[in-house]
Formats: structure tokens, C-alpha cells, sequence
């Protein structure tokens, strides 16, 4: 089995593939020429004749081929080509005495394991390609048509009753899927080319899931075929990265499919396995692999498909991807054009990087084979190629970049630094070319870059412009520079260097894409001087002719970088540059964008609270900004959102002492706020804390200045609360705030908010929205009126409005309230109101306001007062009593049991149970409870224990004679 770089039959090879001549090479002359290599596996050869014999042999249906009673006497090994055709050979014999389940389940596994230590060939510093994928699709597109491949089913196979006929088929087939089996796409778009492609890889998918090997392997061998076509020369990176996602989904299926060949008694093989503990099948089908590939006459088809199953040569040699690396390698050197080759030369680094990334010398042969042929760009058939597909050299370089970046990131992953030394020597003798350049300082690391700084700097003075522009140059310098740091004492030299070339760009775009990188630089060395030096350039060239209408999102990095480092706010708006560079960003949707990042950045770093005058002004009108945008067709997370950034601004701000100016600044808050309720409310409970803080400084005794502020405040917000939307957020901050103004003693303002808050409970809907999902809306009524409740112990009675008029007034709202039928809440706030009539009954009330008479003191226990407390409470249990009788229905008797032990509980704990009445009544409330068998029976036990206990109390002997009338039922 001869092996060789490139071979062609019929035709010259240059007509062949429509490529340049062949490189004719001066040096290295004996690395190039052809040799023969002896294969380790015997002198077997697919196309050697071969002497066959008839025996009858055990037939095999398979699908896509044909049956036969062929075999080969002459020789042991059986011919790969020809078993393939009738049935016999090792993929179909595995595949019919495997159990599908066992083997797939262990495959996977093994699957799992394998692709996970694989990862781990290289860190996870190397950047994959899977992350270069998508930016070259982006990046690289046309407008112009492109070709494409559509498969025809192949020519059904002959069945022969000879080995040598069945070989004549199978190369019959081979040329067939070369030459005739699929006709050319025009005029195809690029998503629909992107689309055509991503069919075929599923097509390789389907195709090898029914077992129709041959047709896999014309896939993808006619779509490596259309990497020779560059007559779309600026979509040929995106068509690279899409034709090589089949090659190697094609290469894993392989390889899978030979290592599950491998399974012994369904025990997998290990993570490192040598070629000894593959079994004889697997190699035999492994080498069919090899065999076929080598049939394929056009060497670009042939290079990728055998790069594709690389990794396969593990099942068969120690050193057998050692030995193919180089030999693919000189494979390249075959093809004509060099950006076809270039990119040859990539997916070999991929394919190296990946089953072997110790074999580093292979890949710098790689690389340097490129360098030797690197003048062949400048050639006449690229330049006469260029002049009819109408391309510059500057774009036409531009579409080696990411071939020849990922094949330097390869040879740079973990290299010392001389080796950067040495391929910096290498491009100074290419007379500094700027493409090799630019993508050196892409590939090494940070660190080695930025130390010779400025020597990279004196090779980007010396390079030549017409091909590829210095900015570029300048900006991957900055890259770089902006990870790690060159010698202090470079660093303003460097500065002044890159600003004298950037600043000079005439073309908007070229100036900021370098400008974006060295503000960077600039922002992580420098002062805010140069800072404001670099952001006025940037506004001289950005604002004629409204040029950074184009250029948003480098304009958004700048910022984002100038506050990364600079994140003083009283430094960075000493920036004069600063806000006219934010005027720039005239897109609503782009401007509060930028607005949300400074705002970020100011609540993520600013540790103190501020009132600088500078700090306020600017960010009053940042958050503005934010606020203006807001409008119907906002969506709610997002004002959320821009909510959450205003109230972190607000709670930031503080005037100290001066209080009245901090209430000034949230009464102008207000004012430009007004469209974002939680801001508003976070407003409202600011101005309540500033009340309370005022309250404690006066320690409780206010001034007249002070009483009028306190008042002030709350107008505030009185005024403020009913433009809120939520009903819930009303009510609670009604009671809120009628709290904070009782305690700084503005009882009429008390007053006033209790009343708003009694006149608001019969909107409460039945139903509200709760972090977008619809809830009942009476837990959180009885939550509230709980709360409330709390409150009016100690809210002393109007003198004009009579006993209890609050109290009065929200019993009878309670009253008209319309609730559920099925709903208990009505009687469980009644029996809290009794809680709160048997407090106000007490001579001395548990808890007070300070400087505040509630109505103890008020009423100083006068009988009438008494007198007027009890026939509420008669009232209310009334209101109870009835609602229990209309719970005597069997689907409800578990609520009135329910109900019935509540009120007696209530009943225990704050009634006087000498009184006969109450007494009587807490016994018939005691047997409803028990009645139909519905009471908790060690619920009733623990409370009649507890009834004993305080029947041993002073004064608490009348609980003997209550516990004596409390019997306990059993559920029969």
C-alpha cells in the first residue's frame, strides 16, 4: 500500500481541481518526495488481484447489500472491499450478534467517560472551536449564490457469484459516488446553502443509523469535494466551519462504531487501551475504513475524510496517528491554492489538537510548510482570481485570519516563550508581513506579548499598509495589553505610539474599533486626565455626521470599561468628557441601556451614603432617563427592574442633619418618578423613616418646627398614597403611615389615615394578582385587618365622632363586605374584633404610643364606656352565633366544629366566664363542638387539662364548676 501526498488519474492535476500549479520547493526537497511505507498490517493491498474459489457459506440478509456463497481460499484475510457487498463483513456480523440494548447502554456510558477524558487532553485555557464557530458563520457571509450538492440514490448492486466480480462492483460504485451519483445546486442563497448543508449532515446521520454505509461515505466525500470550490471566495471560512461539522460527525461515527467492536463479553475497553486489546475484527473493519478512504482519487476529498477518522489508528498502531500527522501534512503541500490550503492545514491542527495534542512538532511543520508558501498569496493566479470574483486584498486576507489564528493558538497552547521569539524572527524575515502579525499577537499569551510590547510596536511601523491596515495591528496589541500589563515603564511611550496611528483613522468604524480597546488600557494605567483626553477624541470623531449612530455597541464597552475602572462617582463626573460622551447615545432603547449599567455599578460599589451636589444631578438625570422610557408596551420585569435601580439611588442619598433638604430632594424625586410605583412607595417609607428620625432626635418633644415637619411629611404622604394602583399597597400604607403620624402626635392626621383606610377595605376585589398569577385576596384581608385591629387599641376616640367610631366604622364595612359562601373569614375577624373589645376593657392597656392617651386614660374605666364595649361584643358574637346556625348542613358540620371550638378558645381566654350567660355559653359552644364527631380528640383533652390547671389559680375557682360541664364525647 503505497502512501502518498496526492495522486489524480485521467486528467493533469491542476485541471483536476482548478487549482494553482504545484508548489515547486527549493528547500526541504527530501521531506517532500514521494516514498513508499511499508504498512505494519502485511503487503495486502485492496486492488490486488485475487484467486477465488466457490464455497457455500451461511447467507446474510443485510440491508443495502446483496447476499453471496463467495469466499476467498487464497488468503487469510478476508478482501474489505468485497465483504462489504455480501454480508459477511465484521460490521455486519457484530451488528447481527450483539443485543442492541446491552450495547448501547454500554457504549454509552463508555461514550460519557471517554468524551469527558477527552476534554481533558487539553484545559480548559484552550479555547475550542466550538467557540469559533459561531463568529465565523457571523462574519463571514455573501449575498452572492452559492452551489451545493443533492444526492441521487445510488445504483443498486449487482449480486455476483465471485469475490473479483463483487470487487469490480465495488469499485464500479466507488467511481460512481464520485462521478455520478449527484447533480450540482446553483444559485443557492446562504441560509439556504447553511440549510442544504445541515440536510446532508442529517442525511449522514440517517444514512448510518440504517446501516448504509457506502452512501455515508458519498456524503462525505462530496461535500469535502465543494472545499475545493472558492468561487464564493468570501463565504469559504462559513462554508469550512459548516462542511467540516460533517466531517466530524462522520469521523466519531466511525469511531464509535469500531470501538464498539472492541466490547468482550460486554465489558468495555479502557480509557487508554493499546492496540493489543483490540480484537481482530475490530482492526479488520478499522482497516476497510483505511481502504476505502485510500480509493478516493481526488486528494481533497481524500486528505479530509482520512483527517476525519485520525483518531481510528489507535484500534491498529501506538504509532500510527504519530506517523499519519506528518504524512497528511505533506499531503498538503499538493494542493494548489493557498487558502484552500491554509484551511486544510487548520482542520489538521483540529484533528491533532484533539486525539493527539503531545505531537506539537507535527503541528509546527505544520505551520512552518505555511510560512514557506505563505508568497504564493501574492501570486498571479490568486491575483487574477481576485480580480474576477472582484475582491481586495485586504478582504481576501482577511479570510485567512481565522485559519491561521486557530493554527498558531494550536502550536502557542503552552509554549514557552521562545518559541514566540522564534516565530517572531520568522515574520520579520517574511518582511514583518501583517496578517502572520496580528494573528502571533492573537495566539501567544498575554503576558509574553505585553512584555515585548514595544517591540511588537517597532514591527507594526515597519509592516506594509496596502494589505492589511496597521489599526488592526494596534487593536490586537490592545487586546492584549489589556490582560496583562507591559513594563511600568513602557506604558506611556506605548500609549502615545497606538494614539498617534488610531487617532489618525479617517474612517469612523476602523477609529473606534481600536479606540474601544485602548480606553482600556488607558483606564487601567493612567489617571482620569488621559481618561478624558481618550473619551474627547473619541467625541471629536464620533460626532460629525452622527457617525456614532453606528457604532452603539463600542460606544456601550467604553462606558462599561471607563466605570469598571473608575468607579468613584465623584471622580468619575469629574470626568469633564464624561456626560457629553453620554449624550452620544441618542437610541432610547441604546441610552437607558447605559443608564442601567451606571446605575449598577453605582449600587454595587458605593459603600457610603452621599450628597454631593455633582454625584445627584447627574444620576437624577441618569435615572430619569430610565424612567422616561417606561410606556405601555413595557414589559413588567423590566420596570421592575429599572425600579429596583432608582430606589437603590434613592436609599443612597442623604443630607445628614438637614432633613428639610432631604425631604426636598424626595418631594423632586416624586415629581420625575411618578410612572413607577415601587419607587413611589419606596418614597413613601424614605419620607416615613425621615419623620421617625426626626421624632428621634427631639426625643419625642417637637418643636414647633419640628411639629410642622413632621406634619409635612405626612402630607407627604397622604398625598402620594392614593396614586398608587395596587390595593393592598394602599391599604397597608395607610396604616403604616397613620402609625409613624400618631407616634410624632399628628392625631388628626392619624385620623384622617385611619378613615381612608376603613373607606378602602370594600374595593379590596375577590381576587388579585400575585407575582403575575391570580390569588384569592382574603388571606391577605384578614392579614391586614389583624394588623389594623393592633393598631386601634391604642388610637384614642375623636371627641366630635363619638365611642369607637373607628372601631364602629370598620365593624360595619366588615358587615356589607361581600364575601364567599364557602368562606370562614368573616367570623374569624369577628372573633378577633372581640379580642380587641376585651382589651379595651382592660383598666391599663398592654401597650401604649408615647405622649399619645389612648382611650384608658381617655375614659379612665367609666362605666359607660364599659357598657358601650359590651353591646359590641354582643353584637358581634350574635353575628357569629348566626353564621354557625347556617353551618348545620352535613357538608359543612367540620367547619361549624371548627368555628365553634375557636370562638369557645376566645372565649376562654379573654371573656368572664362568671358570668352565666357567657358560661352557658361557652358550654353549648363546647358540646357543638363535639357534636357530630368532628373535634380533634387530643385537641379537646389538652384544653380541658388546661381548664383544670387554672381552676387551681386564685380567684379562677369558677373553671371548676366549667370543667366539671364539659364532657368529653368519643367520636361513636
Amino acid at each position: 500500500f503505497i502512501r502518498f501526498p496526492g495522486r489524480v488519474s485521467g486528467t493533469s492535476f491542476q485541471c483536476k481541481l482548478g487549482l494553482a500549479p504545484c508548489i515547486r520547493y527549493v528547500t526541504k526537497s527530501e521531506a517532500c518526495k514521494l516514498e513508499s511505507i511499508p504498512l505494519d498490517f502485511g503487503d495486502y493491498h485492496p486492488l490486488k488481484p485475487i484467486t477465488v474459489t466457490e464455497s457455500k457459506t451461511k447467507k446474510m440478509n443485510r440491508k443495502g447489500s446483496t447476499s453471496s456463497t463467495s469466499s476467498s481460499s487464497s488468503s487469510s484475510m478476508l478482501d474489505p472491499l468485497s465483504s462489504v457487498l455480501d454480508g459477511t463483513d465484521p460490521l455486519s456480523l457484530f451488528a447481527a450478534a450483539a443485543d442492541p440494548v446491552t450495547t448501547t447502554a454500554t457504549m454509552d456510558s463508555t461514550r460519557k467517560k471517554r468524551d469527558k477524558d477527552d476534554s481533558s487532553a487539553v484545559g480548559s485555557d484552550f479555547e475550542p472551536w466550538s467557540s469559533k464557530r459561531g463568529e465565523i458563520l457571523a462574519r463571514y457571509t455573501t449575498t452572492e449564490k452559492n452551489s451545493s450538492i443533492q444526492f441521487f440514490t445510488g445504483k443498486a448492486t449487482t449480486t455476483g457469484s465471485a469475490v473479483s466480480e463483487k470487487v469490480r462492483t465495488r469499485l464500479e460504485e466507488l467511481d460512481d459516488l464520485e462521478e455520478g451519483s449527484q447533480k450540482e445546486l446553483l444559485n443557492l442563497t446562504q441560509q439556504d446553502y447553511m440549510n442544504r448543508i445541515e440536510e446532508l449532515n442529517q442525511s449522514l446521520k440517517d444514512a448510518w443509523s440504517s446501516d448504509q454505509k457506502v452512501k455515508a461515505l458519498k456524503i462525505v466525500i462530496q461535500c469535502s469535494k465543494l472545499l475545493s470550490d472558492t468561487t464564493v471566495i468570501q463565504f469559504y471560512p462559513s462554508k469550512f466551519v459548516l462542511i467540516t461539522d460533517i466531517l466530524d460527525t462522520f469521523g466519531k461515527l466511525v469511531y464509535e462504531r469500531i470501538l464498539s467492536m472492541c466490547v468482550d463479553s460486554r465489558v468495555p475497553l479502557p480509557d487508554n487501551f493499546s492496540p493489543e486489546s483490540v480484537n481482530d475484527t475490530a482492526k479488520e473493519t478499522c482497516l476497510n475504513w483505511f481502504f476505502k478512504i485510500a480509493s478516493i482519487r481526488e486528494l481533497i476529498p481524500r486528505f479530509y475524510v482520512e483527517a476525519a477518522i485520525l483518531k481510528c489508528n489507535k484500534f491498529l498502531s501506538k504509532m500510527g496517528i504519530s506517523e499519519c500527522l506528518p504524512r497528511l501534512t505533506s499531503m498538503i503541500r499538493g494542493i494548489g491554492d493557498p487558502l484552500v490550503a491554509v484551511y486544510a492545514r487548520a482542520y489538521l491542527c483540529r484533528v491533532g489538537m484533539e486525539v493527539a495534542p503531545q505531537l506539537k512538532e507535527s503541528l509546527n511543520e505544520n505551520f512552518f510548510d505555511f510560512l514557506l508558501t505563505f508568497k504564493q498569496i501574492h501570486g498571479d493566479t490568486v491575483q487574477n482570481q481576485l480580480v474576477v470574483q472582484c475582491v481586495e486584498i485586504p478582504l481576501y486576507l482577511t479570510l485567512y485570519s481565522p485559519a491561521i489564528d486557530w493554527i498558531l493558538q494550536c502550536i502557542a497552547y503552552r509554549a514557552p516563550e521562545v518559541l514566540l521569539t522564534e516565530m517572531m524572527e520568522r515574520c520579520k524575515n517574511l518582511g514583518n508581513n501583517a496578517l502572520l502579525l496580528n494573528s502571533i499577537m492573537s495566539a501567544f499569551r498575554a503576558e509574553f506579548i505585553a512584555a515585548r510590547s514595544m517591540d511588537f510596536i517597532g514591527m507594526i511601523k515597519e509592516c506594509d499598509e496596502s494589505g492589511f491596515p496597521k489599526h488592526l495591528l494596534f487593536r490586537s496589541l490592545g487586546l492584549n495589553l489589556a490582560l496583562a500589563d507591559p513594563p511600568e515603564n513602557d506604558r506611556l511611550q506605548i500609549l502615545n505610539e497606538a494614539w498617534k496611528v488610531i487617532t489618525k483613522l479617517k474612517n469612523p468604524q476602523d477609529y473606534i474599533n481600536c479606540a474601544e480597546v485602548w480606553v482600556e488600557y488607558t483606564c487601567r494605567h493612567f489617571t482620569k486626565r488621559e481618561v478624558n483626553t481618550v473619551l474627547a477624541d473619541v467625541i471629536k470623531h464620533m460626532t460629525p455626521d452622527r457617525a456614532f449612530e453606528d457604532a452603539y455597541p463600542q460606544l456601550q464597552s467604553i462606558i462599561q470599561k471607563v466605570i469598571t475602572y473608575i468607579y468613584d462617582f465623584s471622580l468619575l463626573f469629574s470626568v469633564e468628557k464624561f456626560l457629553p460622551f453620554l449624550d452620544m447615545f441618542q437610541k432610547e432603547s441604546v441610552r437607558v441601556e447605559v443608564c442601567k449599567c451606571i446605575m449598577e455599578s453605582f449600587i454595587k460599589h458605593q459603600q457610603e451614603s452621599t450628597k454631593d451636589p455633582v454625584i445627584l444631578n447627574a444620576l437624577l438625570h441618569i435615572c430619569k432617563t430610565m424612567h422616561d422610557s417606561v410606556n405601555a408596551l413595557t414589559l413588567e420585569d423590566e420596570k421592575r427592574m429599572l425600579a429596583a435601580l432608582i430606589n437603590g439611588f434613592i436609599k443612597m442619598v442623604s443630607f445628614g442633619r438637614d432633613f428639610e433638604q432631604q425631604l426636598s430632594f424626595y418631594v423632586e424625586a416624586r415629581s420625575m418618578f411618578c410612572n413607577l410605583e415601587p419607587v413611589l412607595v419606596q418614597l413613601i417609607h424614605s419620607v416615613n423613616q425621615l419623620a421617625m428620625e426626626t421624632r428621634k432626635v427631639m426625643k419625642g418633644n417637637h418643636s414647633r418646627k419640628t411639629a410642622a415637619f413632621v406634619r409635612a411629611c405626612v402630607a407627604f404622604c397622604f398625598i402620594t398614597i392614593p396614586s398608587l394602583s395596587g390595593i393592598f399597597i394602599r391599604l397597608n400604607l395607610y396604616l403604616h403611615s397613620g402609625q409613624v403620624a400618631l407616634a410624632n402626635q399628628c392625631l388628626s392626621q392619624a385620623d384622617a389615615f385611619f378613615k381612608a383606610a376603613v373607606s378602602l377595605v370594600p374595593e379590596v376585589p375577590k381576587m388579585i394578582n400575585v407575582d403575575g398569577k391570580m390569588r384569592p385576596s382574603d388571606t391577605f384581608l384578614l392579614e391586614f385587618l389583624c394588623n389594623f385591629f393592633s393598631t386601634l387599641l391604642v388610637v384614642p376616640d375623636h371627641p366630635e365622632q363619638g365611642v369607637l367610631f373607628l372601631v364602629r366604622g370598620l365593624l360595619n364595612v366588615i358587615q356589607d363586605y361581600t364575601w364567599e359562601d364557602n368562606s370562614d373569614d368573616k367570623v374569624r375577624i369577628y372573633t378577633n374584633v372581640l379580642h380587641l373589645l376585651s382589651a379595651m376593657t382592660q383598666e391599663v392597656y398592654i401597650y401604649h404610643v408615647d405622649k399619645v392617651d389612648s382611650n384608658d386614660t381617655l375614659y379612665g374605666g367609666d362605666s359607660k364606656f364599659l357598657a358601650e364595649i359590651n353591646k359590641l361584643c354582643e353584637t358581634v358574637i350574635a353575628q357569629i352565633l348566626d353564621h354557625l346556625k347556617t353551618l348545620g348542613k352535613e357538608e359543612t358540620l367540620k367547619r361549624q366544629s371548627q368555628l365553634a371550638l375557636y370562638l369557645f378558645n376566645t372565649i376562654l381566654a379573654h371573656g368572664d366566664l362568671r358570668n352565666n350567660k357567657l358560661n352557658q355559653l361557652s358550654v353549648n359552644l363546647w358540646n357543638l363542638a363535639q357534636k357530630h364527631g368532628f373535634a380533634d380528640t387530643s385537641t379537646m383533652v389538652t384544653t380541658l387539662e388546661y381548664i383544670k390547671k387554672r381552676s387551681k389559680q386564685p380567684e379562677m375557682s369558677h373553671f371548676t364548676d366549667l370543667a366539671l360541664r364539659l364532657p368529653l364525647q368519643s367520636r361513636t
